[in-house]
């Protein structure tokens, strides 16, 4: 190869070079720039040929390299207002340095991605939302900080292993990574992580240029809030359509107040008073009118779930075939019948609260095994369903029923008794705490008149027959008699001829006072 031949094929070399070149003499003055210089210094044809590098690049350090004869390898600077890498190095022919060669790279598009890398590296991190990557092999690439936060492993863990690996550790018991490298499209799963967070995790399949797997972005949604609140709307629109509900009963009625003055009651207030706090399980039992609905809300209102739901189911009240249901609640389409929706049973919807079980001794049997398992293992399942919910309800059980008796009889179960049974409170019937029938017909006659806006007085003599009644059907039999009087009796004070024919027989009337005088009175009242 003849010297102009290679002289010419080395020009041909350089112009085509993407990076600037220039090459200056011992004089610091260009002898060579290729086009990719010329278009970065802007200059045009040949006028650059023969003048100072420094005129064209005035912080050029060309002279260092000449004077000192030592490389400059890596440096960064501006030139014509772009980000470059230059690097400089001494030129020699014959042992003697004749020039410098100084080969520039244009960065600034580079440092323009590496940038918009850096946005979206923040993007990604500071994301609230935790983001897993994968490669097409399945391997761990990158983590985001809201992904450790939501899920309780750091990125130290899983970045470099593949998936399948930690599914064997115990990491996860199911991957949407793998299922979208196996569909290649996107894929969503819902996953409890700990046993306490509730997550939507989203897998994302990334192609490159040619339609290839390229990765797997996976994002990954707390939505542990989120299913509170939809508990939370779902028992609120339960409780809503329940406000008429026939086994239900609401808390702070002011014709529930609990009056009492003779001992054996007062006994049973300082009982309950001992073990209201505290969160066991309590039976009720007594003669029917007796009060004990309303002892069981003095139970929730003296204890720490005074503020949580109370809720009074009579068992005898529901249709068996319906019981169940209702108790347990049940998921979209678990019988023929069953809301597509499903339903939260009225035990879940007392949740942290307390549930009265009025007339438990007509509990079906099958159903006590059910109860038996909510209150042994605190969680309750769904008819339907297959995974268990945490429950935490005080159960406060009532009954005018002998349950030993029925245990005897075989239809109710020893083991359910002794749960429910762990404290036991006796209701005095109104026979037996006489004391307490003139405080109760004060509280009930002024309920009624404040209720109905009548205004009417009950005379001593009446007093006297009612105190005298031995009231079989006990407080309530006393309360529907007050609430007839008022409404009923047109006179302006009741007397005793205004009572019940089957009161003022058993209360043992003045034989003197005739039928003739009996209905004067009526007629003068």
């Amino acid at each position: 190869m003849t010297e102009s031949v290679a002289v010419h094929l080395w020009g041909n070399i350089i112009s085509s070079m993407h990076n600037g070149v220039i090459v200056v003499n011992a004089d610091n003055r260009i002898l060579l720039m290729n086009e990719s210089a010329q278009r970065l210094l802007q200059v045009q044809d040949d006028a650059w040929v023969g003048r100072s590098i420094v005129q064209l690049i005035p912080h050029s350090k060309m002279h260092e390299v000449l004077s000192g004869g030592e490389s400059s390898i890596g440096e960064k600077m501006v030139i014509s207002g772009r980000a470059c890498m230059v690097n400089r190095t001494p030129l020699y022919e014959n042992g003697e340095r004749v020039g410098a060669v100084a080969v520039i790279q244009d960065i600034s598009e580079m440092d323009h991605y590496r940038s918009l890398l850096q946005q979206m590296e923040s993007v990604i991190e500071f994301s609230t939302d935790g983001l897993y990557v994968v490669d097409k092999d399945g391997v761990t690439i990158q983590v985001n900080t809201a992904y450790e936060e939501i899920t309780g492993f750091r990125r130290e863990e899983l970045i470099g292993r593949r998936m399948k690996d930690l599914i064997s550790d115990g990491y996860f018991d199911q991957s949407v990574s793998l299922l979208v490298l196996e569909k290649r499209q996107r894929i969503s799963i819902l996953q409890r992580i700990g046993g306490k967070k509730d997550v939507i995790v989203t897998g994302n399949p990334v192609f490159d240029e040619q339609g290839e797997l390229e990765m797997i972005v996976t994002s990954v949604r707390d939505i542990t809030h989120l299913n509170g609140l939809r508990q939370e709307l779902e028992k609120a629109r339960t409780f809503s359509q329940m406000q008429n509900n026939r086994y239900t009963i609401h808390s702070g009625d002011t014709e529930q107040s609990f009056i009492f003055h003779s001992p054996p009651i007062r006994k049973v207030y300082e009982q309950i008073q001992q073990v209201a706090p505290y969160p066991t399980s309590i039976l009720l039992y007594g003669p029917s009118g007796t009060g004990k609905e309303v002892l069981a809300h003095l139970i929730h209102d003296l204890s720490e779930r005074k503020e949580k739901p109370f809720i009074q189911i009579n068992c005898g009240a529901i249709p068996e075939p319906l019981l169940e249901s209702e108790l347990f609640g049940y998921e979209p389409g678990a019988f023929t019948g069953a809301s597509r929706n499903g339903k939260i049973g009225l035990l879940e919807l007392a949740d942290q609260g307390t549930v009265m079980l009025d007339e438990i001794a007509e509990l079906p049997l099958a159903l006590q095994v059910k109860l038996l398992r909510v209150l042994q293992e605190k969680q309750l399942q769904r008819i339907g369903g297959t995974k268990p919910r945490r429950l935490d309800i005080r159960i406060v059980a009532a009954t005018n029923q002998d349950l030993r008796k029925q245990i005897q009889a075989g239809r109710f179960r020893e083991d359910l008794f002794y749960r429910l049974a762990v404290v036991e409170i006796a209701i005095p019937s109104l026979a037996e705490r006489q004391e307490d029938i003139g405080p109760l017909t004060d509280h009930y006659f002024a309920y009624f008149c404040r209720q109905y806006r009548i205004d009417k007085q009950i005379s001593q003599e009446t007093r006297q027959v009612l105190q005298n009644y031995h009231w079989p059907g006990n407080v309530r039999e006393l309360r529907n008699l007050i609430e007839n009087m008022i409404v009923s009796v047109p006179s302006r004070v009741i007397e005793p001829v205004h009572l019940p024919p089957h009161i003022q027989d058993r209360s043992q009337p003045d034989a003197g006072v005739s039928l003739k005088e009996r209905v004067q009175q009526f007629e003068r009242g």
